[in-house]
């Protein structure tokens, strides 16, 4: 007697995480190695939080607050939302799982933007709804065509700002008027996962936008700026029906307890976030120098990553500089999602990409 799994999973590859850095040092007997791979903070956390994470070590065996009371107050207060506008997931990534299982049943449809964050796909195949993939143009959102692929089944349309991989942004203008020609029947998941560093200029503020649209959800997570990526915590503002819908299905206990204190401490510290914005920005410019000097094509970014087309294969480039210690993000093609390192790292980065190209 066989097992049945769901014929959607044919059709779905499991998420590939960056490789991790003991991986390759067990691997390929290497005692130094960065990983430039995942857009992680590489000038660590707040000392705040390390102090706040050591004072929460003796609540270890008790079960975590379901409702993630001060972190929710914390962000209502930050944002000027109420309480009840905020959902909690183990990174943001839980989240998108859950709106797709609240909105999509089998034969709607979903609108997301390729190339993209991967998970939207995922969360939309698994609840049996079919994926609506709109290329990218200039490496952007192609609003309008998102707009045109809309139909009587279109559920969910995802617009993640910065874009993962490539770290363009939808402007302001273009966001509102792309939300005004949406029905309102239709949800809009607004994936702000690089908010800190994009913030400023032409960039969107969405959170005044929740009053007038209630068919918006914004996303943002604690993995980046803040540095928390291994704590999984991530968050949803929303209207207060949406989130109590999300809260039905979320699971108990899903942000932990040293998730949530180390969030609240990370709040209190924004130099540090506006430190790794400015830092994470020099080295933006310091790796376009060095990629302009080897001729390389590259997009400017918003986030904490810069998306890189070489000569070789991303697969033979990743496995090239890996052989040298430094870990990137291979993609299709010939292109490549580097993280911003700190000075070092990027300066590794670039010599190790000399050698090889």
């Amino acid at each position: 007697m066989s097992l049945r799994y769901r014929d959607v999973l044919k059709d779905i590859a499991p998420y590939v995480p960056g490789k991790p850095i003991s991986d390759v040092q067990r691997e390929l007997g290497l005692s130094e190695v960065i990983k430039l791979a995942s857009n992680e903070n590489p000038f660590g956390f707040s000392s705040k939080v390390e102090k706040a994470l050591k004072d929460a070590f003796s609540e270890l065996p008790l079960y975590p607050d379901g409702n993630s009371t001060v972190l929710r107050e914390k962000l209502a207060e930050k944002h000027g939302l109420n309480p009840e506008q905020f959902v909690f997931g183990a990174g943001s990534n839980e989240i998108i799982t859950l709106i797709a299982q609240i909105f999509l049943e089998p034969g709607d449809e979903s609108i997301f933007a390729d190339p993209s964050f991967v998970w939207y796909d995922t969360a939309v195949r698994v609840s049996g709804a079919k994926p609506v993939v709109i290329p990218l143009k200039e490496y952007t959102h192609d609003l309008e065509a998102m707009k045109n692929a809309i139909t009587d089944k279109t559920r969910i349309i995802w617009v993640c700002n910065p874009n993962n991989p490539t770290g363009t942004i939808v402007t302001k203008q273009q966001l509102e008027e792309f939300i005004d020609s949406v029905p309102g029947n239709i949800v809009i998941v607004l994936d702000e996962a690089y908010y800190e560093y994009a913030r400023g200029g032409d960039y969107p503020e969405t959170v005044p936008l929740l009053e007038k649209y209630p068919n918006l959800i914004i996303l943002r997570t604690f993995s980046k700026a803040y540095g928390l990526a291994s704590l999984r915590v991530g968050y949803g503002m929303a209207s207060a029906e949406m989130v109590s819908y999300l809260n039905r299905i979320r699971p108990p206990f899903n942000v932990n307890t040293l998730a949530q204190v180390a969030a609240v401490a990370a709040l209190d510290d924004q130099d540090f976030v506006n430190n790794t914005v400015t830092e994470t920005k020099k080295g933006l410019e310091f790796l376009y120098g060095a990629f302009d000097r080897l001729n390389l094509h590259y997009v400017r970014s918003y986030a904490n990553f810069v998306w890189v087309e070489t000569k070789l294969s991303s697969q033979e480039l990743f496995k090239k500089l890996l052989t040298r210690g430094v870990i990137i993000r291979p993609f299709m093609g010939n292109w490549v999602r580097i993280t911003v390192g700190t000075p070092e790292h990027n300066r590794l980065l670039v010599h190790a990409m000399e050698e090889v190209l």
